[in-house]
């Protein structure tokens, strides 16, 4: 490889066969998929990010379905951010919830906390029956730069706080991606998956990222419209980021 190669020189892409899509069951879906096996995916991983991928496991993938394209990456300039009034009460309603980042490494604690949440939320979904192989294997792989931002009652004399909140992070060196979080079934009032974005924020900014990509908004999807609400947005059309809604 000469000097004026680049890191993304001969990565192969593969297309996945149709299976059922994850957030529409009634639909076929498709994916790009970068070479889980070539030994640069950690180093071309951001720029995957750019290009509108996301990463699940040790896979780094975009939806690439035949008839649909739905699916539409999505990230936050943080620098320009501003809380609107309700990102706000969410803020004071937990003003006393302590945010700490950890090693990503599965504990006791975080499984529980895990298993919980899939029960509530994906129950009879597939992923409610999650062991500790699969929380591995989908939230940690063999990344080296992924982190735990723990979102922790404030803690008491002889004790940590107790766990609500896990946002499973990765970063990159211009940016932060959220992976996955998961938090207490029961707190679903207190706001805590909006606490999770606003403090991976915080963090973003405190170390000079640029930005925190969110995955992928679907509009019309309940459960991914939380992420519009967040200004200002930028969104990725197949070529380049622009200001959402375009």
């Amino acid at each position: 490889m000469g000097n004026d190669s680049s890191p993304t020189d001969d990565l192969r892409l593969f297309q996945t066969g149709g299976h059922a899509c994850g957030y529409w069951p009634e639909r076929a879906a498709r994916d790009l998929v970068l070479d889980p096996r070539d030994p640069r995916l950690a180093q071309v991983y951001p720029q995957a990010l750019d290009w509108g991928f996301r990463r699940s496991g040790d896979l780094v993938y975009r939806p690439h379905c035949a008839h649909c394209r739905a699916c539409v990456a999505v990230r936050i300039p943080v620098a320009e951010f501003a809380p609107d009034r309700s990102q706000r009460r969410c803020e004071a309603r937990n003003a006393t919830v302590e945010a700490r980042i950890v090693p990503a490494q599965r504990t006791a604690e975080h499984f529980a906390l895990y298993q919980r949440y899939l029960e509530a939320r994906h129950r009879d979904g597939g992923m409610d029956g999650h062991g500790t192989a699969e929380f591995d294997q989908f939230l940690l792989g063999t990344w080296p730069d992924t982190r735990f931002l723990e979102l922790r009652e404030a803690p008491g004399v002889d004790a940590p706080g107790r766990l609500l909140a896990v946002a499973v992070t990765d970063r990159a060196p211009t940016a932060l991606s959220a992976v996955y979080t998961f938090f207490d079934p029961d707190m679903r009032a207190r706001g805590l998956g909006t606490l999770a974005i606003l403090r991976q924020i915080e963090w973003a900014r405190r170390e000079g990222l640029a930005h925190l990509y969110l995955g992928y908004w679907i509009e019309g999807h309940g459960k991914m419209d939380y992420k519009r609400r967040f200004h200002p947005l930028q969104a990725f059309d197949g070529r380049r980021w622009r200001d959402f809604p375009w």
